[in-house]
């Protein structure tokens, strides 16, 4: 099954248990971001890859230039471990690590979520690849990927048990737009991602196709 058939098939159990008006709200903001062009001011292919540097919730360091002397890096950005099209993703990228890691490459996850948010995701999904803690979305702003909650969907957010306060240690409601990046080891983007709408994701087969060309 693909990720988007697993998309697909949580949306046929999930949405028909959300009320009409709340789904059109959330139906009518991702249509408004996605017009709004921002996902074409992201970095995409045949740009440099920032440099970074960023913990994982038990304060570990990756560091961009780093992993890239060892090989090519697939960078994920997720808006959080709250988000259940998130963790579909992060489970589908689990799957395929192996594989990655078969092709000389490492993969990454980001998150704006608190150290200790990450830390009760890994505790119940051990992934097989580091999550990395983007407190204040410094590293999703240098790659472009940052916009704002609308306001009318923050009460939506809050029924559904969702307090973004909590999660990210700040009262600004950014998230970052979810994003997969193949970056080379000569540090440019070979293979990118992004979409505003967040129930859309990069197929892990692609990432791998992507990465069996640059090698």
């Amino acid at each position: 099954m693909t990720l988007a058939e697993e998309i697909r098939k949580m949306q046929e159990e999930m949405l028909p248990n959300v009320p009409a008006e709340t789904l059109n709200t959330m139906m009518e903001t991702t249509r408004r971001l996605v017009e709004s062009g921002i996902a074409e001011q992201a970095l995409h292919s045949g740009s440099v890859a920032p440099d970074f540097e960023l913990p994982d919730p038990a304060g570990n360091r990756f560091h961009l230039a780093e992993a890239l002397g060892r090989g090519p890096v697939v960078l994920n950005f997720y808006r959080g471990a709250w988000c259940p099209y998130c963790n579909l993703e992060l489970k589908a990228l689990d799957r395929v690590t192996p594989r990655i890691r078969e092709l000389g490459a490492t993969v990454v996850s980001i998150s704006p979520n608190l150290p200790e948010r990450s830390a009760e995701l890994v505790q119940d999904n051990p992934f097989s690849f580091p999550v990395l803690c983007d407190v204040d979305l410094k590293v999703a702003r240098q790659y472009g990927l940052v916009f704002r909650l609308a306001d009318e969907l923050r009460p939506i957010y809050l029924e559904f048990g969702i307090d973004l306060p909590a999660f990210d240690g700040n009262d600004r409601y950014e998230l970052p737009m979810p994003a997969t990046y193949v970056v080379g080891d000569d540090g440019i983007i070979h293979h990118d991602f992004v979409d505003a709408d967040y129930t859309r994701r990069m197929e892990p087969d692609e990432i791998l196709q992507a990465l069996q060309r640059l090698a």
